[in-house]
């Protein structure tokens, strides 16, 4: 039996269909793959190369102890918690410890205004331009930091930016996609860094300006 023009034109359309499904999955496939890869499995070592700040991402306690570990230790010149819920004081991140009281002194920023990723990477960079700062730290969970970087890198362009990354308890860094919660992390950041990718596109496009904060 043969097949009308319609029929024919219709089996066509959905072969196309089936075959631009097949292909949208393949492409989502391999970024996720190459995503997953880009995450840091291994910690900074803790002979970093010197640098002008270091950076927190708030979101995890050992976020916050690994950045005042390397302010303590000299190897930067000042520290900025990005994201800070706005009851939060300096004396509740120094906590009893003299010496951290003396560091949260001198050499302790906190940005009480970033309420995302894109908003930590504009706080931090209108600050690092204050400072006449060059180069950072950025610290954060290994899972946040492809994107992190990207939004950094994006904000800052001219910066060396070094990832220090930490691996939170509940986090499987290894095999994410046999834990549930992992896995819902992974594919959440995933989404969130192909959209920021996205957004960098389009204002490429469009010839955007950069925040007139961050430029001046």
């Amino acid at each position: 039996m043969r097949l009308s023009f319609r029929q024919r034109r219709e089996g066509k359309r959905r072969g196309t269909r089936s075959a631009l499904i097949v292909l949208a999955v393949l492409v989502w496939s391999a970024g996720l793959a190459w995503f997953a890869g880009e995450m840091p499995s291994t910690a900074a070592s803790a002979d970093i190369q010197p640098v002008d700040a270091v950076v927190v991402l708030t979101g995890g306690s050992r976020r916050l102890g690994a950045g005042l570990e390397l302010l303590a230790r000299g190897d930067a010149k000042k520290l900025l918690v990005s994201g800070v819920h706005p009851d939060v004081v300096k004396a509740e991140i120094a906590g009893a410890d003299r010496r951290l009281q003396a560091l949260a002194e001198c050499c302790l920023e906190l940005g009480y205004e970033a309420t995302d990723t894109l908003g930590n990477a504009q706080e931090a960079a209108r600050w690092m331009r204050r400072e006449r700062f060059n180069s950072l730290a950025l610290v954060t969970a290994t899972y946040h930091m492809p994107r992190s970087l990207a939004e950094f890198h994006h904000a800052l362009p001219d910066a060396h930016i070094l990832p220090y990354p930490v691996f939170p308890d509940n986090f499987k860094r290894e095999e994410w996609w046999r834990w549930p919660g992992s896995a819902a992390l992974v594919l959440a950041e995933y989404h969130k860094y192909m959209l920021a990718r996205l957004r960098f596109g389009l204002a490429s496009v469009v010839g955007a300006r950069p925040d007139p904060e961050t430029s001046s």
